[in-house]
């Protein structure tokens, strides 16, 4: 009976047991075909949809009509095994399709009501396949569902077909065969093929070693996906499908077909190969994969072109860009397609798995079905029927792109469908723009490069070079930096320019001053146009250094007196000053010969007040600043006068910049941005506030700052608003925050939005002058890092591929910057300044350049630019840009290390340098102290990897370079034995390193830095440890005391007594309340039931959950914790903690799946509102409750509700992580039962009663 699949009696018997008439109703049963296996698959893994339920939706001009329809579609279930088939997969071991003997179309009547709209819309919204599921263990796969429309007098049919038991081919057999039936020719119908015969002919047809030998051959080389926009992922419910719809021009058409001819290929070969150029530019990618649909039927036995059923199959086609030329790349296709045709049957998941992708990831995300059709429309549209007619035909795949050519025989159909993100409609534009362009070079220019083929249509081509780069704005005829001051000086001398502590310069002074010393540096000797090496510390003076050098039409190059001596000896020789500018105590910061100027030691009254005629102009060098060279050597990068003024003018309009406005200047002067800071405001006449390097690293010191003066501009990397933000500073309302250097996170953003004014993200490298895009940030969506926006004044910007193409709308590509900022170059370094500064064959001027940023990103839709990250190794680390070859470099020069790579990795909310060495083998592994203080010798602290790693080998790519992917992810523990925190200050300071650190564990002996601390995480820490700890030291003794032990006996020492260690007490005696208890039982006893102290949230949980686990797992912590078994009772007029042996949770189980889908989020909402909302009994344990939401089969909502009086935010991150231990214990049969704590919080709040009394309390007090 089974000749096709081999079953047990079991199995048979309980399919048998599953059917409507049991053994005697089954015809046959056998398993599925390639392409049914992979629409199961996605079947199965959307239980919320049906992506691949065909829908046709026909009109009857009378029920009669309607009537001899249906009669014809039973006569097709009777007729065809394929519409009595079911699938049936419960209690088996691989899912089968069953056929039935007798089956009968479902159909349902159904009233709708005409004045609601449409009929037929109306079943389109009843029925949608995106909410919509059928049952396919039920036969047929075909529903009906008919309703009389009264207002036109006619009847709707809506008609549901699955894809497992029909293709393209079956739908026109089936209208062929119902067309017949209505016309009264049933004898003419031919004899039905069964469906078994295909699956019969195609497993014997099979051959697993012949194809995996194929695709191994095409694919073993591919290690990525192809992914269109970037996108890799399935429909999901479908909500954002678009489909477009075109008629190819009939000439074009026939261009195609005459080519066709010519070069002996089929025409499907050149829409493959048109497809894979609009991959190739849309991916970003040479070389690209896509599904293809095959016909299934070459090899599908006698007959096969009549039967019905599921024949196609849908298998990867690699096309390459670089496959030479166009006429060789279109011969190539041809024979590809023609090698794919031998395996039609082949599994898809099989093929997958000989590319070098992981099997868990998506090959290709793009589909392409050329099919035969006899009309770009429905098939049952190709021939009217009477009396019938046909509204509406919808078929769709789980990719998130497809293309559908209808071969119409003479013309061409296509249908490009997808989701909003892969713009359907610009990727048809695409496709006609790469077939014309095939045509033009066979007809034209065969041997033309398949890769110099353009897709992008001529107005996409104008956008992107000229409507989102159309930022021409008039030229400053104040031609340099001090000149633009002078002119304000000239408006407004007595205004303030500078504040720095309780010191101010006027406008007025400040000229005075830049003159004189002017004057002093031309009595040193200082021709115009010279290098001034600047050494300073920050103050007033730094201002009159700055404006100084530049009045006196000399360049300044910023030297930073905490770089480390070697690197400042680098700069001095290779910049090779006329002089240094410095003051007492920082001449030996760099062994040099360089003639030295103190200019604390100079007698500026000495020199005339009067500007100093020098001719600079806007093209002579304002400044030269050092940024990190990939070599192990920094390189300067000059930049002029123009750039500059051009910068400031487009800055003072946006962001913006008034007289009134305050701005805070915090970046060392090493650091380009810090130009915004100090020439900005003196352009305008507004007001510089400069601050010391200590309150830049201090949160509570800068805040105070902000405060004081009033501060209404400030301009930090995220990583400085972080820090600020994270001391709890709450904000200030009419602050506008500037934020640039590296990338913005949504997450911070939306902080930043909510305690400032404006907030403005800022892009540039300095390469092209400070910033060259700025975006005001006015809400946030989505995640990530927030946009750059758009180019500024006089600045162009674009995208390019790796051939120098511009890139399309959307895809990334190597951020290009051009126009009035772009710098000189670097200094005395043609090859790399021609490497990286290439022209500019875009623009209208001769010989214009653009700078080559090494940088990813896209233009969006609306013409702003998205920020993608770093294409080389080029990293940037807290606002710092970094060559991590730099670093490399000098690793290298460390005894015994044979290999060095040093990668950036991203762990909690921070970015870290991670080093990768390996030594000689009779080399001793050097420790991380070692290599730590080796390098601090030579490099900044912010370019010091934060963790060695050391390796016997680095792993290989099979080219032989190093495989920075397969790099092991550093353990983030400490080199020595782990020795536990005992004093309870040491406890404290352990769950602060950890909190900051992002470890697992500390040891009082462990390294803050060599656990990956720096100095932002320092601040963290030590903010962290005076609010946690009642104590006041300066960061400094972080530093000099970089472990717990040492840290803890500082701390201890600034008590008069030493703090006593926490012991456990006795549970029989009534227990007091801690401080903060006694205050919220205060608070609810003198307003009950007030959910303000209620602490709320929710975990989405994906996957399958086995909610008596989680169950399971919330017991096992109440059992640990005392805290959650505790009720606060009132005796003798006083508040006190019980605590319960047991208690039972407040546990709520809600299942949403009933609810249409866009009503279950918010149904959802309102269920954790309302567990909010309810209030607590103190007196009654547990002061928690929980409920499970269930939204769908593997996704859930957690919603916790505690009250704050057991809990605190510390207190939430400790829960999820011991939840999720007791239910990974569960998941693996074993006891959830977590270790006992030695102490709990009930000994916690007696050990503050005792210790915070007397002299101890009143000074906390």
């Amino acid at each position: 009976m089974l000749p096709l699949i081999d079953l047990p009696q079991s199995a048979i018997d309980a399919i048998a047991a599953s059917v409507p008439g049991g053994m005697s109703n089954i015809q046959d049963i056998y398993p599925l075909g390639a392409l049914q296996q992979g629409i199961l698959f996605h079947h199965l893994l959307d239980q919320d949809s049906d992506t691949y339920l065909i829908k046709q939706q026909f009109v009857f001009d009378g029920q009669a009509r309607l009537a001899r329809f249906m009669a014809a579609l039973q006569t097709l279930i009777a007729r065809h095994d394929i519409f009595r088939t079911g699938i049936i997969r419960d209690d088996l071991d691989q899912p089968v399709q069953v056929v039935l003997r007798q089956v009968e179309l479902p159909v349902e009547r159904i009233m709708l009501d005409p004045a609601a709209g449409a009929i037929a819309l109306q079943l389109d919204a009843r029925y949608d396949v995106r909410r919509y599921r059928m049952a396919i263990d039920n036969a047929p796969l075909l529903h009906a569902v008919i309703a009389e429309d009264t207002a036109n007098g006619s009847w709707v049919l809506h008609l549901l077909l699955h894809h497992l038991i029909c293709d393209h081919t079956t739908l026109e057999l089936m209208a062929e065969e119902i067309r017949l039936l209505l016309a009264g020719q049933a004898g003419q119908l031919p004899i039905p093929v069964p469906f078994r015969d295909f699956i019969a002919q195609t497993t014997r047809k099979t051959a697993p070693e012949q194809a995996r030998a194929f695709f191994s051959t095409m694919l073993g080389h591919i290690d990525e996906p192809t992914a269109p926009y970037g996108i890799n992922n399935v429909y999901g419910t479908g909500e954002e499908i678009d489909e477009v719809h075109q008629q190819l021009d009939i000439s074009l058409a026939e261009r195609l077909r005459k080519q066709a001819r010519a070069a002996q290929v089929s025409a499907t070969s050149l829409w493959h190969l048109a497809w894979g150029l609009v991959l190739a530019r849309i991916c970003g990618r040479d070389e690209v994969v896509f599904g293809t649909v095959l016909f299934g039927r070459l090899h599908g036995g006698a007959r096969a072109e009549q039967i019905m059923g599921q024949c196609i199959n849908t298998l990867p086609l690699c096309i390459s860009t670089a496959m030479g030329s166009v006429a060789h790349g279109l011969r190539e296709t041809h024979a590809r397609l023609s090698g794919l045709l031998q395996h039609e049957h082949a599994s898809l998941a099989e093929a997958q798995r000989c590319s070098s992708v992981a099997p868990s990831t998506p090959l290709f995300a793009s589909l392409l079905n050329y099919r035969y059709s006899q009309s770009a429309d429905s098939v049952f549209a190709a021939r009217p029927l009477d009396g019938i007619e046909v509204l509406h035909f919808d078929e769709r795949t789980n990719y998130p792109l497809t293309l559908t050519v209808d071969d119409l025989g003479s013309g061409f159909g296509l249908m490009v469908q997808g989701g909003k993100a892969t713009r359907p409609a610009v990727v048809c534009g695409y496709l006609v723009e790469a077939i014309t362009a095939l045509l033009d070079a066979l007809e034209n220019a065969p041997d033309q490069a398949l890769q110099q083929l353009d897709i992008l249509p001529a107005a996409e081509r104008l956008q992107l070079l000229s409507s989102w780069n159309a930022t021409t704005a008039a030229v400053n005829p104040i031609a340099t930096i001090h000149q633009l001051f002078e002119a304000q000086v000239a408006r407004a001398p007595e205004r303030v320019a500078v504040v720095f502590g309780d010191k101010q310069l006027s406008y007025g002074d400040l000229e005075r001053r830049a003159n004189q010393l002017a004057h002093a540096l031309q009595a040193q000797g200082v021709a115009p146009g010279a290098r001034i090496a600047l050494c300073m510390t920050r103050s007033q003076q730094l201002l009159v250094a700055l404006l100084g050098i530049l009045k006196a039409g000399c360049s300044y190059v910023p030297l930073d007196p905490t770089y480390p001596s070697e690197r400042l000896t680098h700069m001095l020789t290779d910049a090779a000053p006329a002089l240094l500018l410095t003051q007492t105590g920082l001449l030996d910061v760099a062994a040099h010969a360089v003639p030295a100027l103190r200019l604390d030691t100079i007698d500026l009254s000495r020199f005339p007040p009067t500007s100093v005629q020098t001719g600079v102009s806007g093209q002579h060098a304002a400044y030269m600043i050092y940024t990190s060279g990939s070599t192990g050597r920094p390189k300067g990068v000059v930049v002029e006068h123009a750039a500059v003024v051009n910068f400031l003018g487009s800055m003072a309009k946006a962001p913006g910049i008034t007289t009134d406005d305050v701005m805070l200047a915090l970046t060392t002067l090493s650091f380009d941005i810090a130009g915004l800071e100090l020439y900005l405001p003196l352009t305008v006449g507004a007001r510089i506030v400069l601050s010391t390097a200590e309150h830049n690293a201090d949160a509570d010191l800068l805040a105070l700052t902000i405060a004081k003066y009033d501060v209404t501009i400030m301009q930090a990397t995220p990583s400085g608003w972080r820090l600020l933000l994270d001391g709890g500073w709450q904000g200030k309302p009419d602050l506008k925050a500037l934020c640039g250097g590296e990338a913005l996170p949504v997450e911070l953003a939306q902080r930043m939005l909510q305690r400032t004014g404006e907030l403005w993200n800022l892009y540039g490298p300095t390469e092209t002058t400070i910033w060259s895009t700025c975006q005001q940030v006015l809400s946030i969506t989505g995640q990530g890092a927030t946009g750059i926006g758009r180019p500024i004044d006089n600045t162009q910007i674009y995208m390019l591929d790796a051939h120098g193409r511009l890139a399309p709308t959307g895809v990334a590509g190597e951020l290009h910057i051009a126009g009035a900022g772009v710098a000189r170059g670097y200094w005395q370094r043609p090859e790399l300044t021609a490497e990286r500064f290439v022209l500019d064959v875009h623009a209208a001027e001769h010989g214009a350049r653009m700078y080559r940023t090494g940088d990813l990103a896209r233009w969006l839709p609306d013409g702003r630019i998205d920020y993608l990250g770093r294409i080389d190794q080029q990293v940037k680390i807290r606002g710092h840009r970094i060559e991590l070859g730099e670093i490399e470099t000098m690793l290298m020069t460390v005894d015994g290390v044979r290999e060095a790579v040093v990668v950036a990795r991203s762990d909690a909310a921070d970015q870290r340098l991670v080093a990768y060495i390996a030594i000689h083998a009779d080399s001793a592994q050097p420790d991380t102290a070692t290599l730590r203080t080796l390098l601090l010798q030579q490099l900044p602290d912010y370019m010091v990897p934060a963790h060695f790693v050391v390796l016997a080998q680095l792993p290989l790519t099979p080219n032989g370079k190093v495989d920075r992917k397969a790099l092991p992810a550093p353990q983030f523990a400490a080199l020595q034995a782990h020795i536990a925190p005992l004093s309870e200050t040491e406890r404290v300071l352990a769950a602060i390193w950890a909190e900051v650190l992002g470890v697992p564990r500390v040891g009082v002996h462990d390294d803050f830095f060599a656990l990956g601390g720096h100095s932002l995480l320092a601040t963290q820490a030590m903010s962290k440890v005076r609010n946690r700890l009642q104590v006041e030291l300066p960061l400094r003794t972080l530093f000099d005391a970089p472990t717990i032990a040492a840290l803890a006996i500082r701390i201890d020492a600034t008590n008069p007594r030493q703090v006593e260690r926490i012991a456990a007490i006795s549970r029989s005696d009534a227990m007091p309340l801690s401080h903060a208890q006694q205050r919220l039982w205060f608070l609810d006893h003198l307003a009950p039931g007030n959910a303000l102290y209620h602490i709320a949230f929710g975990l989405r949980l994906l996957g399958n959950l086995h909610a008596d686990w989680l169950r399971q797992a919330f017991d096992a912590v109440i059992a640990r914790h005392e805290v959650l078994r505790t009720r606060f009772v009132l005796q003798q007029g006083k508040p006190w903690q019980r605590i319960d042996a047991t208690t039972v949770l407040d546990w709520r189980a809600l299942d949403l799946t009933s609810l249409p889908t866009p009503e279950r989020e918010d149904a959802a909402t309102h269920a954790m509102q309302q567990l909010a909302a309810q209030p607590f009994a103190l007196g009654q344990a547990p002061l928690l409750r929980v409920a499970l939401i269930q939204l769908s089969k593997h996704e859930h909502l957690l919603a916790i509700c505690l009250h704050h009086i057991i809990a605190d935010g510390w207190s939430l991150s400790l829960l999820q992580t011991e939840l999720a231990s007791a239910y990974s214990a569960c998941a693996h049969d074993r006891s959830p039962v977590l270790p006992a704590l030695p102490i709990q919080y009930a000994d916690f709040a007696h050990w503050q009663r005792q210790w915070l009394s007397g002299d101890v309390l009143a000074r906390q007090l």
